[in-house]
């Protein structure tokens, strides 16, 4: 999904990334995660960060919890953090352009990663407002190539970013 700075332009700031649908569909048919771990089915309470569309769930929706490995070449930082998505495929995210609202002024780590899978020193705690212009300044740093924003208290991700073009 594009993320432009406002509905006034079509340029956009860069392309947000839930995991893939293929991705979930893998830990949903298996059962399993990345890690071999089983998939724990869980009962919404409102307000966990849903993978799969972008967005914080309802109470009472259907998720599902299971380790994520993130896309990175192979290096020292590749890892496996737990994440939600809903139990059954949904509709993925909004093509409105804009940061998820439901995110808006969630402090957040902005991981940056060089070509490698490194750490780049980019990387930076933000306090969640005007998430979207600091994730695109960080992306414009020399070298960095995507962006994960994680969760600041469990370390899980978000989402990734990488420059639109």
């Amino acid at each position: 999904m594009d993320i432009f700075a406002s509905d006034t332009t079509d340029t956009p700031l860069f392309r947000l990334h839930p995991i893939a649908p293929e991705t979930i569909a893998l830990a949903r048919t298996t059962g399993v995660d990345a890690a071999g771990h089983p998939v724990a089915p869980q009962t919404a309470t409102g307000g966990e960060p849903l993978r799969c569309c972008l967005r914080n769930a309802r109470p009472g929706e259907e998720m599902i919890l299971f380790g994520y490995r993130p896309v990175l070449p192979v290096s020292p930082y590749v890892e496996t953090g737990a994440v939600f998505t809903h139990a059954e495929p949904c509709a993925g995210p909004p093509a409105s352009g804009s940061y998820p609202s439901d995110w808006i002024g969630r402090p957040q780590v902005l991981r940056a990663y060089d070509e490698r899978g490194w750490i780049h020193p980019a990387s930076t705690l933000h306090d969640g407002s005007d998430l979207a212009a600091t994730v695109a300044d960080v992306l414009a740093q020399p070298g960095v190539v995507q962006v994960h924003l994680r969760n600041v208290v469990y370390g899980c991700i978000n989402a990734v970013a990488t420059p639109a073009n």
